[in-house]
């Protein structure tokens, strides 16, 4: 066998450099012409590196290379540079403040105001502020459509949800006299999800429009019904 086909599918050896994507190691190299071969590489999602840490001296290393030579100027700037540190800690961490999964909890009605939710209250346990704030943004942009609806009381519920309604399209003339006719709905779920009967029942209210009488079931109960004002 000659040299070059002994060298197929031998180890090659991976050593770690100063770029912070290399990782030491090995890996064994597919041989020339097989299907691994030509398949194109694969990058896992969950692998990707993190914002690498700010070097200690990050502000002190800014200074002139004659500033450097005088410790006075050195311990100087150095007080500053811990003072900023909290700052620049608080910068680095901005892209997670939307997060409705991360950000912190105090945080959690002021985002809700951003889509006009005011049910977001601080009274609640923390796990049921985030479930309402995903679930309102996630059903923003049907909000008022069945299918809108449908959405958010799967999200809020963590189950499948059932939505019927008298809604229609009519052409011009054509609607009907009585608009309480065909304003209703009504809403089937299996349970509430994180949140308490009545949390829940608060919450569908809020999406559910003044003029349309509606009809809400957790399994087999009647837990709401606007015909009878309860």
């Amino acid at each position: 066998m000659s040299e070059q086909g002994e060298r197929v599918g031998s180890e090659l050896e991976v050593r770690a450099s100063s770029d912070p994507m290399v990782v030491e190691g090995t890996v064994d190299r597919p041989a020339d012409g097989t299907a691994e071969s030509r398949a194109p590489a694969i990058t896992r999602r969950d692998a990707r590196v993190s914002r690498p840490p700010r070097h200690p001296l990050w502000l002190v290393n800014q200074l002139p290379v004659g500033m450097l030579n005088s410790e006075f100027f050195v311990r100087f700037v150095s007080i500053f540079q811990e003072l900023a540190e909290t700052l620049m800690d608080g910068a680095d961490q901005i892209e997670h403040v939307p997060d409705a999964t991360v950000t912190p909890t105090p945080l959690l009605a002021y985002l809700a105001s951003w889509i006009d939710v005011r049910t977001v209250d601080p009274s609640l346990a923390e796990d049921v502020q985030r479930v309402i704030l995903r679930s309102s943004a996630k059903a923003l942009a049907l909000r008022g459509t069945k299918s809108g609806l449908e959405q958010y009381l799967r999200m809020l519920s963590g189950d499948k949800a059932q939505v019927e309604d008298g809604g229609g399209v009519w052409g011009e003339g054509a609607s009907p006299a009585d608009v309480a006719e065909v304003a209703w709905v009504r809403m089937r779920v299996t349970g509430t999800g994180h949140l308490s009967e009545d949390e829940f029942v608060a919450l569908v209210r809020d999406e559910i429009p003044a003029h349309v009488r509606a009809e809400l079931f957790v399994g087999d109960r009647r837990v709401l019904s606007t015909v009878e004002g309860r």
